[in-house]
């Protein structure tokens, strides 16, 4: 039997390597050339508004009137079904952007909605209006859920008014970027968690005693409470904490038929994000997922609609849907 050279043999293999990387690189070449520029992810039937966005900064709390680039919320391809006909829900944070898209699509499946906000009064009118044309009623109720008297008072409001409460959907929040921890004074984090979790928290012990067998608890967390944000470390914790609070009060309140689910969204088109961030990184904005590009509402509010509908998810609690433009 012939003996291998084993620097011959290993000198070969390197060859074989190169000229099988040669090709491969050739191949690329030829695929770069005829590669058509990215384009992101449509929207359901149409193009979505991407990166570049508008280079727009606005004042806290972030009113949508002011946004240059109107975030769609009509979601006018869904068509209702009356999977939530007679029922009625409360919405914090739902003058605009996902509350405002999630109050329009309750109210085409039949619901009544209750709108609590901070005080961006022209964008609560704004969605009463479209809630009432989709032939349902409307009250706007204003105050801080922050505090739990309000909390309260607007939830016996709500059931005095329309005489029941099917759906909460907590949704009101606060965020404020920051680019070291140091930078995040106890005020601030104070703010963004007595917002964020108090506020779900004071939401949630005032519906629970106007709740019947059937009713639902629906809330808003975030990827970042998934993943965690390096520039969002107190509102990731928030998320990450409403995310825990939701499989916990959701094993609390199985044995009372009531359901507690949870929405993790990605970046989302609404006066959230600009009243926080630099004009410049707004104009980035949604550009790192994989559908490159931020939601629009109307492409959220369809699982909050999924989540309150008994007919669709009557046998699921304790979940935390992501729903982020992302792979995993």
């Amino acid at each position: 039997m012939t003996k291998t050279d084993p620097a011959k043999a290993a000198q070969a293999t390197a060859k074989k390597a190169q000229r099988l990387q040669d090709g491969q690189d050739s191949r690329d070449a030829q695929a770069d050339a005829k590669k058509p520029a990215a384009r992101p992810a449509p929207g359901p039937g149409h193009d979505e508004p991407a990166p570049p966005l508008p280079a727009q900064h606005l004042r806290k709390p972030g009113r949508e009137s002011e946004l240059e680039l109107p975030p769609r919320f009509e979601a006018k391809h869904y068509r209702g079904s009356g999977k939530l006909e007679g029922l009625c829900a409360l919405i914090t944070g739902g003058d605009s952007g996902i509350g405002r898209a999630v109050a329009v699509l309750f109210a085409r499946e039949g619901a009544d909605v209750a709108l609590l906000y901070l005080n961006e009064h022209e964008d609560a009118k704004e969605t009463k209006r479209h809630v009432e044309a989709e032939g349902r009623r409307c009250l706007l109720i204003s105050g801080d859920v922050k505090d739990r008297a309000f909390c309260q008072d607007a939830t016996q409001k709500a059931v005095k008014h329309f005489g029941r409460l099917d759906v909460l959907v907590n949704n009101a929040g606060f965020q404020l970027h920051a680019d070291a921890l140091e930078d995040i004074t106890e005020e601030r984090f104070d703010e963004t968690f007595r917002t964020n979790i108090y506020g779900y928290f004071h939401m949630a012990q005032a519906a629970l005693p106007h709740f019947k067998r059937g009713a639902c608890i629906i809330n808003t967390g975030s990827v970042t409470g998934i993943s965690g944000s390096s520039h969002l470390i107190d509102y990731a914790a928030t998320k990450g904490a409403i995310h825990a609070f939701t499989l916990s009060l959701a094993k609390n309140l199985a044995n009372k038929g009531i359901r507690v689910n949870a929405i993790a969204p990605g970046p989302v088109w609404t006066p959230l994000n600009p009243a926080d961030k630099p004009a410049d990184e707004i104009a980035e904005f949604g550009q790192d997922t994989d559908l490159g590009r931020p939601a629009q509402p109307e492409e959220i509010a369809p699982a909050y609609v999924f989540l309150a509908a008994p007919v669709c998810a009557s046998y699921i609690t304790g979940i935390v849907l992501p729903v982020t433009g992302s792979v995993g």
